[in-house]
């Protein structure tokens, strides 16, 4: 059905509580609009729709590589005006699978549930340089510490979520022999107090929660939960390297996303992304081998390649003498560390010469999606004038 908009404050929103869908409806209206209308000066051009952008790039994955004749792509599906973008990161998931045995709980054990919560999480491409804290590591500390000063037994351990966000919340529940549990009790509110003091700034709200449990009837064996709080803590999660072309720009990242029980394994789920494909395999084989010295099962996805920025490209010459001209300022020039189909078309057509922009979009995926109205029209300035300028062969 279509899209009830209403206009509030200079934007354009839903008004039935659904996402709008500007990201990336705006994009296809304008290349429709150019589609429909004889009198806009421009090249021969291809006007190219993809489906499943958001969940998985299928379309794109299907393109085959004889469709297109252009050479030059300007993809409209970024939301933010006034910047241009020639870079985005590729990225992989790394999935580890360690095999555990349940053991029955010993006798004279006191059970505490531990939960991190109140963290900024965020998008692991976009928000892995701000400092956040990642749930997911920070519990594992606890625990580590905890089993180091005097042992500790592992029922659960249950952390974050989608493989492309940064762990919120995390929680485990364990046991520990009844003359330790005041101790481990001020160790968790100690380690709070860590926390706090390490991420002040980043983590204004985070919290470590601790709450009396009835003691599990088991707990996972001593030697799992060993390799398991051993490989977290070692596990590399973060910024792994700046770009050295684009001023303060991640080209390499991972994310050590969710920690989940089954019945019989853990299943440890990270993510990792970078703009150069060499760093990519680096970064993703450094994974695999901080889990592999604990014999866990390790097996990469296939993912999505990215897009190297290229500097000196010719329709970034273009775009910035076009912003000049329109707006009297020039555009910034960024990279995303973020996957765009622009990766994955410039791996089917070498050789392609591509930027992306567009026009203001907040909230995109949600209910609170909305279009800023004037950006709007500043893009569509911006694309005709682009193309009137662009090359004819």
């Amino acid at each position: 059905d279509a899209i009830e908009t209403q206009i509030e404050d200079g934007w354009v929103k839903s008004a039935s509580g659904t996402t709008l869908g500007a990201d990336d409806g705006i994009g296809m209206a304008a290349a429709l609009a150019i589609l429909a209308d004889d009198s806009i000066e421009h090249p021969a051009i291809e006007a190219l729709f993809t489906v499943d952008e958001e969940t998985g790039l299928t379309g794109a994955f299907g393109l085959s590589g004889d469709l297109l004749k252009g050479r030059i792509l300007l993809n409209l599906d970024s939301e933010d005006e006034g910047e241009v973008f020639i870079g985005c990161a590729g990225g992989r998931d790394t999935i580890i699978e360690m095999d555990y045995k349940k053991e029955s709980t010993a006798t004279n054990q006191s059970a505490y549930s531990v939960k991190i919560y109140g963290l900024n999480g965020g998008h692991s491409g976009d928000d892995i340089h701000k400092g956040y804290a990642n749930a997911n590591k920070l519990l594992n500390r606890i625990l580590w510490q905890a089993d180091k000063n005097f042992g500790i037994h592992l029922n659960i351990f249950d952390g974050g979520n989608l493989r492309n966000a940064i762990a919120r919340e995390a929680y485990a529940i364990v046991t520990v022999a009844e003359d330790h549990a005041s101790e481990f009790e001020k160790l968790v509110a100690d380690f709070e107090n860590i926390f706090k003091n390490e991420y002040h700034k980043t983590e204004p709200n985070l919290a470590v929660k601790l709450d009396k449990q009835e003691t599990p009837a088991s707990v996972i064996d001593k030697d799992n939960f060993t390799k398991l709080i051993n490989s977290l803590y070692s596990c590399p999660h973060g910024v792994i390297a700046w770009s050295q072309d684009i001023e303060n720009f991640v080209e390499t990242s991972t994310n050590l996303a969710s920690v989940k029980f089954t019945d019989d394994k853990i299943v440890v789920t990270t993510s990792q992304r970078s703009s150069v494909a060499s760093a990519l395999d680096n970064v993703c084989n450094m994974v695999a081998a901080n889990f592999y010295n604990v014999g866990a099962n390790v097996k990469h996805t296939d993912g999505y390649p990215g897009w190297t920025p290229n500097p000196d490209s010719e329709i970034l010459d273009v775009a910035k003498i076009s912003y000049k001209t329109l707006f009297g300022k020039e555009p910034k020039v960024l990279a995303i560390h973020a996957g765009l189909e622009c990766g994955l078309i410039g791996e089917k057509y070498p050789g392609m010469d591509m930027i992306s922009f567009g026009p203001t979009i907040k909230g995109a995926h949600s209910p609170d999606e909305r279009l800023k109205i004037d950006t709007a029209k500043m893009f569509w300035d911006y694309l005709l004038d682009i193309l009137k300028r662009t090359p004819k062969a």
